[in-house]
């Protein structure tokens, strides 16, 4: 395997990953996978583009040497960031399937029982039914036979996130310092993309989430221009990112004094923060750090509820979303044991304090041999500004 000066981890680190993956091809008799994800791709040979909305595959064999099917002006990527040796690439005017059946049957793969993940973003229903009209028999849905490698991070794949904590943090404490009475939305987010850059961060798979007041209450709304008024709260969650890895939180400021509910509700998630980094180690479920997530937060006086899951696994991600929570959410019931390697971004979060507000305090965390650690420094308490205003010349644009 061969080392690009570009490439994210030394050759050994995807060796492990293949021979993972193969094993795992073995178990379920598979001659040949397909893999489409643009998350696993990256997994097993640092392959990244943001083209990814075109067709690109690897075919990687039990016994031989895998091979990537990519868009011609794509192709660049694999030669110059992977260890593949091996590429085919098509141009606008070909046919990737009929590229990859191709390849298939050049490969002498023609009659074997290959796997292919069927509920791959990038590999729509239209192109998986020419895909098996033009191959015949012999394709088996694979999905989720990379995650099983993915799940659990390794020591250096926990360094990569450690350097994307550092530019969520470089972001998180830009937009408290910025979400102050007569800024906008626009101007928070400003601020915390820059100090996220600036400190070697790259693009996240969603860009942060700034919402004020009323807004607050709108599932997923972001920046959109407005104007952060007087005793007004500002909701903050930022991921930050490193070679497509993330780590993600969530904090909130207030303008104006912090009342009893609003501190109330701060306690709470500080609270089942701290209890959940208490209970999570190897072999605990899912479901208990759910239950316990939802217990405490069900258990506010102040009018709010746990709308969503409790957390998911995250990782490596493109957009449109940063989350690894299709590979395991932290839900009710759930009996998977955790283990160690496993990173989670965890959301006991209020949605509804007072009525009308949505605040939240957040953490990454990763479980290690006897427990589980944060990747994060930074208070978790609100960020309070009092009597704190933006510049004249910031508030005076329209």
């Amino acid at each position: 395997m061969r080392r690009r000066d570009d490439m994210t981890f030394a050759p050994e680190e995807y060796e492990g990953r293949l021979n993972g993956l193969r094993e795992r091809m073995a178990q379920r008799e598979l001659d040949a996978v397909i893999i489409t994800d643009p998350e696993n791709l990256m997994y097993l040979t640092d392959h990244q583009t943001t083209g990814y909305s075109f067709f690109q595959a690897l075919i990687v064999p039990l016994a031989s040497d895998s091979v990537m099917i990519t868009r011609a002006l794509e192709e660049s990527n694999v030669t110059e960031r992977t260890w593949l040796a091996h590429s085919r690439a098509y141009p606008d005017t070909g046919d990737a399937i009929l590229e990859l059946v191709s390849t298939l049957r050049d490969l002498r793969l023609g009659d074997a029982r290959v796997g292919y993940e069927r509920n791959s973003y990038y590999f729509p229903a239209y192109q998986q039914d020419r895909f098996h009209d033009a191959f015949g028999d012999g394709l088996v849905d694979c999905f989720g036979i990379v995650e099983e490698g993915r799940v659990r991070k390794s020591p250096a794949e926990i360094e990569v996130m450690q350097r994307a904590a550092r530019a969520a943090e470089a972001g998180m404490v830009a937009g408290q310092q910025a979400a102050v009475v007569g800024a906008t939305e626009n101007d928070v987010a400003a601020a915390i993309s820059s100090a996220m850059f600036r400190v070697g961060g790259e693009f996240p798979a969603v860009m942060p989430y700034v919402a004020s007041g009323p807004r607050t209450m709108i599932g997923h709304s972001t920046w959109e221009g407005r104007t952060i008024q007087p005793g007004e709260h500002v909701f903050l969650e930022v991921g930050g990112c490193f070679r497509r890895y993330h780590t993600a939180m969530m904090r909130t400021v207030v303008n104006g004094g912090l009342s009893d509910s609003m501190h109330s509700a701060q306690e709470l998630m500080k609270h089942a923060l701290a209890e959940l980094r208490s209970l999570i180690r190897p072999g605990v479920t899912v479901g208990e750090v759910d239950a316990l997530t939802r217990s405490i937060i069900e258990s506010n006086d102040v009018g709010a509820r746990l709308v969503t899951r409790a957390g998911y696994s995250i990782g490596i991600a493109f957009p449109p979303s940063w989350d690894e929570g299709y590979i395991l959410s932290l839900m009710a019931d759930d009996p998977r044991p955790l283990e160690e390697g496993m990173t989670f971004h965890l959301i006991p979060w209020m949605w509804g304090v007072d009525g009308n507000k949505t605040v939240g305090i957040s953490d990454t965390v990763r479980v290690t041999e006897d427990g589980c650690a944060s990747f994060f420094t930074l208070p978790e308490d609100f960020t309070v500004h009092e009597g704190a205003t933006a510049p004249i010349l910031e508030r005076s644009r329209t």
